[in-house]
């Protein structure tokens, strides 16, 4: 009895492998990579546009999205390290929403600031308690400011090109010497997240979530690397204000500007959004989490607090977009994936930002 209760047992387990492989060979697989997932079509909401927009804002429809970056090998090496924490690609919906064409300038946060009296985190001293192992003669209100070696460096290590500059600010964006004469309608820097959350609620705003800023920056394109397109360059044309050259210590300014530039220098993208790549990296309102954690903390679910990467106490917010220093041998975050953490009590040379308001009609 045993024996027969066996064999049938066996021809189970037969009939069931046979019906699983006839399933899996029904069923289309892509062999290169078990992993790998593929962008999907945007479907944009149908909802029409207000009329008229806000004052220097565009309207974003919102929908339904393919968020993140490919898998290695579909790309090269700098920009497979510039996207490891963007991967994998899911689906994200984000509501309509208005967006700042240009990031804040020098002149709207000074207008800001004459109305409120506001000083940046840059322009207060460090407290000793916040920084209880730094020396006190190292507790100087300042920021970090670039500065281009004059021979060729390693490029494992920052400190070579960045410098914490006493008396730099937004106002004295290379130090104290320097200021914003002619500079009114470039980006302002040197902006920690706290200055900016400040700036947005005086505007009635507020900072953009990262799928808002991922979605907006895609301006409907599914799985484009640029915000443009496909190519980095159209007929031989920069679109976008990046480093040319021999990074750090070379810029030739192929592109029309050595370091930043004021807004809107070049093309915007398909909804009308000036600089969503290169010129500065911009805020969000998302803690940064690490790869595992990515989805969550990108999708920014209702009732779900997104595990934030911590290094000494520090959150850190995402911030998007790349900056003037990004390029090919380094850092090509101008895409619209690429995303880093930064603590959010720290301004640069390259960090600022732009607002939204939600669409509430």
């Amino acid at each position: 009895m045993l024996a027969v209760l066996l064999a049938a047992l066996l021809l189970l387990i037969v009939a069931y492998m046979l019906h699983r492989r006839s399933l899996n060979e029904q069923i289309p697989r892509n062999t290169s990579s078990p992993h790998q997932v593929s962008f999907e079509a945007t479907i944009v909401n149908s909802s029409f546009a207000p009329q008229p927009a806000s004052e220097g804002m565009v309207w974003i429809p919102g929908g339904e999205f393919s968020m993140g970056a490919n898998d290695p090998p579909d790309m090269d090496e700098v920009g497979m390290k510039a996207t490891e924490d963007a991967r994998p690609i899911h689906r994200v919906y984000v509501d309509a929403f208005f967006m700042d064409k240009t990031d804040v300038t020098n002149a709207q946060f000074a207008a800001f600031v004459k109305a409120t009296g506001y000083v940046t985190v840059a322009e207060r001293k460090p407290r000793a308690e916040d920084f209880p192992d730094a020396p006190p003669e190292n507790l100087v209100a300042g920021s970090v400011v670039f500065s281009a070696p004059d021979h060729p460096v390693p490029l494992n290590n920052h400190f070579e090109w960045w410098s914490y500059v006493p008396g730099a600010n937004w106002r004295h964006p290379l130090g104290p010497k320097s200021d914003l004469k002619g500079k009114e309608n470039y980006p302002v820097v040197h902006i920690a997240y706290e200055d900016a959350e400040s700036y947005a609620r005086w505007a009635g705003k507020r900072l953009p979530t990262e799928a808002e800023w991922e979605f907006a920056a895609r301006g409907g394109m599914a799985g484009k690397p640029f915000v443009w397109g496909e190519e980095f360059c159209i007929s031989g044309k920069f679109m976008a204000n990046t480093h040319q050259g021999h990074f750090p210590d070379k810029d030739t300014g192929q592109d029309g500007f050595i370091g930043i530039a004021p807004v809107a220098s070049f093309a915007p993208n398909p909804y009308g959004l000036y600089d969503m790549a290169g010129n500065v990296w911009q805020w969000t309102a998302d803690p940064y989490a690490d790869s595992s954690a990515v989805v969550c903390a990108a999708c920014a679910a209702p009732g779900h607090t997104p595990s934030p990467y911590a290094l000494a106490g520090e959150i850190r917010r995402v911030i998007k977009g790349g900056s003037f220093l990004c390029c090919e041998q380094y850092c090509e975050s101008y895409r619209p994936s690429a995303r880093r953490g930064t603590p959010r009590d720290t301004g640069s040379e390259h960090v600022g930002f732009r607002c939204v308001l939600s669409d509430t009609r």
